[in-house]
């Protein structure tokens, strides 16, 4: 898996590259799945991915760009409209109840509480206060 980070008119988009084969490519951009089809083949090099963390890309310009119907493990609260993390009230491990406000997200210069759709335990916390973010874009995981 190739890790990249770009930023694009002031927004920064962190994208996991997981699979290339022929014109399509498997990606997760700030934690939501997508497949990418290019208009050209990419030829791949075959080396060995080291796990360590590295710098995190965007589909690549002249793609075109759907969601992927991957499984989700847990319930993911996305953000409904791009915006910026103002405060982010949940840690991994905490106990949620459902229609607790767990990130406090600044769109369209108003502030937007966004809440868990279920109960249940944090898995995972993708976002950072200042982070910006797109629309449906994965905030929280609760399992």
């Amino acid at each position: 898996m190739k890790n990249y980070k770009l930023k694009i008119n002031g927004n920064e988009y962190k994208v996991d590259i997981n699979e290339v084969e022929g014109q399509e490519i498997k990606l997760d951009v700030n934690g939501t799945s997508y497949v990418v089809t290019v208009d050209q083949e990419i030829k791949q090099q075959r080396k060995p991915v080291a796990s360590a963390p590295r710098p995190q890309v965007a589909p690549a310009a002249g793609g075109s760009v759907q969601k992927s119907n991957a499984p989700a493990a847990g319930s993911k609260v996305t953000t409904p409209l791009p915006g910026t993390i103002l405060d982010v009230f949940v840690n991994v491990g905490d106990t949620v109840k459902e229609g607790q406000t767990v990130v406090l997200l600044e769109a369209m210069k108003m502030e937007n509480n966004i809440e868990a759709d279920v109960a249940g335990t944090v898995k995972e916390v993708k976002v950072r206060k200042g982070d910006s973010v797109l629309e449906g874009d994965v905030l929280v995981v609760i399992g």
